[in-house]
């Protein structure tokens, strides 16, 4: 009787564990879709002007700071106005600060890319953090004279560079857009 019962086992077992081979699935990329990018010049009182992407969020701070929201990014980019009192050397070394001493650690590497529009008298660095930092794009921009304006990009996520990137790449052309078309008034 007992041989019998280990026998249907065993027969149950094979019938049960003929299944087809499993196959591998076939690799897969993220599919994000962002919409194209449509620039409009953003105009109030502040003493400067630029162009920015119609589908972001400004909320103007007090003294012509302003936060740029992404919600479906989760990314906000940061805009820090001062003006020039006989203190540019000061303001420049706090920009540069802000990107080499914070971010070190972290970046695997810093790109600068000088930026002159000497037609409108706008001069500036815009920094391209590459790795886990905080922040993966920066800039300062300025006319020496009057107006020192910086930016930063943020997202609401745990810095990873790999995950972020898409994401990242599309709010920092926004950036260098807003950075190339500064515009003191």
């Amino acid at each position: 009787m007992i041989k019998k019962i280990i026998g249907l086992f065993t027969l149950a077992v094979f019938i049960i564990s003929c299944k087809n081979d499993v196959l591998p699935k076939p690799a897969s990329q993220l599919r994000l879709d962002y919409p194209e990018a449509r620039y409009a010049t953003f105009n109030n009182n502040c003493p400067f002007e630029f162009e920015i992407n119609d589908d972001v969020i400004i909320k103007e701070d007090k003294n012509c700071g302003f936060t740029i929201q992404y919600p479906k990014m989760k990314a906000t980019i940061y805009l820090t106005y001062k003006t020039v009192n006989n203190d540019i050397a000061s303001l420049l070394r706090d920009a540069q600060n802000l990107t080499y001493k914070l971010h070190t650690q972290k970046a695997d590497a810093i790109m600068e890319q000088p930026f002159i529009n000497g037609e409108r008298k706008v001069y500036g660095m815009f920094y391209d953090v590459t790795g886990n930092a905080a922040t993966n794009s920066l800039f300062y921009a300025t006319d020496s004279i009057k107006h020192f304006v910086t930016g930063s990009i943020y997202f609401y996520a745990k810095p990873n560079f790999d995950s972020i990137l898409p994401a990242e790449s599309y709010v920092k052309n926004d950036m260098q857009r807003l950075l190339e078309t500064i515009k003191w008034k």
